[in-house]
């Protein structure tokens, strides 16, 4: 009697090497796809927020800077000095940069580290950009970009 072999064939064990590397060629890429995603969150609360800390000043105010005046503090400017909201803000992944008027400004996070190439600004009256160059997303001038195919 010819005793039964046990174990895997060296045709079964390629097959299932085959069948891994497939899924991990789909699943990678959607992984980290998936991880940029969470990501941008980070940029756009941080502009949420500054944009709200901005509108709240000038709710106060009536202008987003204030010059100085003889006798006064000096100029408050929430975008650089003293009272900067930007450091307050800037994340692991972006860094914020604000320009200010009395009138007008404008906000910007751009990514550092895994997220070069991810840009995303506001403005005073709310128009949000998402001029990437991330390679495979899509730029957006009306809105900011939250997946790969430019979907905001």
């Amino acid at each position: 009697m010819k005793a039964a072999n046990k174990g895997f064939t060296l045709i079964e064990l390629m097959i299932v090497v085959a069948v891994i590397g497939i899924l991990a060629a789909i699943a990678v890429p959607s992984y980290m796809d998936y991880i940029k995603r969470g990501k941008i969150t980070e940029a756009t609360s941080a502009l949420s927020d500054v944009k709200v800390r901005m509108e709240q000043m000038r709710s106060d105010n009536l202008q987003y800077r204030l010059p100085a005046t003889p006798g006064a503090p000096p100029t408050v400017d929430p975008c650089t000095g003293g009272t900067s909201w930007i450091s307050q803000f800037s994340t692991l992944n972006f860094t914020l940069s604000c320009v200010s008027t009395a009138t007008t400004y404008t906000l910007t996070a751009t990514g550092i580290g895994s997220m070069a190439g991810f840009v995303y600004t506001v403005n005073q009256a709310n128009v949000r950009t998402s001029p990437l160059t991330a390679p495979g997303w899509t730029p957006s001038t009306s809105c900011w970009v939250l997946k790969k195919d430019g979907h905001c």
